[in-house]
């Protein structure tokens, strides 16, 4: 089903949104029964989705993919239901990003190490297999 511009501002349906943003339609629901979407509803009760919720669910995947969780997503954009200002959703997302961004690096010391010590050892299992082959 297409729908129409409203007012100026496209409008979705979940099949046209799932495809444009690569997603299933079960995930879009999945994002609404986690209150992280609120979409509007057609006279028939079909879903309708707007700008905002497609920038929502944009924002939602980009989270996802730097490795936030739902609940630390759903505090960076905001509740559904509750307008969060841009200025609030930039701290609450620094703060969130500056914590993340914590735990790469200690990821990254700890794989560092993780990698001194497994060379460590290669080189030892490659010295006794010399020593061995020598026998």
């Amino acid at each position: 089903m297409k729908f129409f511009e409203s007012n100026k501002e496209k409008i979705y349906s979940i099949s046209e949104l799932a495809n444009e943003l690569d997603i299933s339609p079960r995930t879009i629901r999945f994002y609404e029964e986690k209150k992280l979407i609120s979409p509007g509803r057609s006279p028939g009760n079909q879903r309708i989705y707007k700008t905002k919720d497609r920038s929502r669910i944009k924002w939602i995947l980009r989270g996802k993919r730097f490795g936030f969780s739902l609940k630390e997503i759903s505090e960076m954009i905001g509740m559904a239901d509750v307008d969060m200002s841009e200025i609030d959703q930039i701290k609450k997302s620094m703060v969130f990003g500056q914590r993340k961004l914590f735990e790469i690096q200690e990821h990254k010391e700890e794989l560092f190490l993780l990698e001194q010590d497994l060379k460590l050892i290669m080189d030892r299992f490659k010295k006794r297999l010399k020593e061995l082959n020598k026998n």
